[in-house]
């Protein structure tokens, strides 16, 4: 497996592509980085390095359909008719479906209503999501589910379906030198904790799916993780750990605001956890106030009305709202 690591000034930097079977009859590309003409020279240098062109591309397997990801697979497939594969929970919005996308866009609008974001911060964020609607394009994809597995000349990748961040968000598993090794998509970042509620707002439960996502990493024991951005994770279980204990902190941090502040909006309550929000972040941060309300109120500790999210238990016992993942 070789990585090349694509810039990103518009999302979390640094993504990575990797690739198997550089020097094979066939090659296969884990994720492709967003349409954008740097993508394509950064892309085609670092392939031409090993030996390969676009064209020399027989598979593509993407591990969600966010457009730092998968926006420059239809390119590559018009230039090389490679097979390109998701997740059936994310096939439609590669495939450019536009009732899909639609009804994405539709369910952000609503959110956006219900989180409470001020009509100010929404026209920046609509602004700059529009911005980037070049950074994708229409793949002709082949759908799949966890557990399948999909052959290179190194070895075999088998789906590991880890939603949360995306709702059809997948690792790849290939046994290394030394053990089982992850390319972790964003499900698992080194630096970073992936967005949960604001970067796929179609995920219903979505901090409750992603804890089970952290546990599932925890249980796969692997050597190490491959992420989508940034540096290789060489300890895969220890960084899933330190993400869920951030997230039970922040839980903390919400219920504080409304023993403060409440009732209250998740904008509201993002405002206070992370302050003035610009951007993407207009979406992300208010989404990730409300995956810890929603996971709150799944559990009976808040209700929403309304004023917003009202405590209805002050003081409860945040080890029946998080998994045991201690070692």
């Amino acid at each position: 497996m070789n990585r090349i690591q694509l810039g990103n000034a518009v999302f979390e930097g640094l993504n990575d592509v990797y690739v198997f079977g550089a020097d094979a009859d066939t090659t296969t590309l884990v994720d492709t980085g967003t349409a954008a003409s740097e993508t394509r020279e950064a892309l085609s240098t670092g392939l031409a390095d090993l030996g390969v062109e676009l064209a020399d591309i027989d598979q593509i397997l993407l591990t969600h359909w966010h457009e730092d990801h998968a926006g420059f697979a239809s390119e590559i497939q018009d230039e090389s008719d490679a097979v390109v594969r998701v997740h059936t929970a994310d096939a439609p919005l590669v495939a450019g479906d536009t009732d899909a996308w639609e009804a994405m866009e539709g369910r952000q609008r609503a959110l956006l209503d219900e989180w409470g974001v001020p009509e100010e911060p929404r026209e920046e964020l609509l602004g700059f999501l529009d911005g980037y609607d070049g950074l994708s394009g229409r793949a002709r994809v082949e759908s799949f589910e966890g557990g399948e597995r999909f052959s290179t000349p190194e070895g075999d990748l088998e789906a590991l379906h880890l939603p949360g961040h995306a709702a059809g968000l997948s690792g790849f598993v290939f046994e290394g030198a030394d053990g089982r090794e992850l390319l972790s998509g964003d499900a698992l970042l080194p630096h970073y904790t992936p967005n949960v509620g604001g970067a796929d707002v179609r995920v219903e439960r979505p901090l409750a799916k992603y804890l089970d996502t952290l546990v599932r990493i925890i249980d796969g024991e692997f050597v190490r993780a491959w992420p989508g951005h940034r540096d290789v994770i060489e300890d895969p279980a220890g960084r899933a750990r330190d993400i869920a204990a951030h997230h039970r902190e922040r839980t903390e941090n919400v219920l504080d605001v409304l023993r403060e502040d409440g009732p209250a909006d998740a904008w509201t309550v993002s405002s206070h956890l992370f302050g003035e929000l610009s951007h993407i972040h207009i979406l992300h941060g208010p989404g990730e106030a409300y995956a810890h309300l929603d996971h709150l109120s799944a559990h009976d500790v808040v209700e929403s009305t309304d004023d917003g999210y009202r405590l209805v238990e002050s003081d409860p016992d945040l080890d029946e709202l998080f998994p045991d993942i201690s070692e």
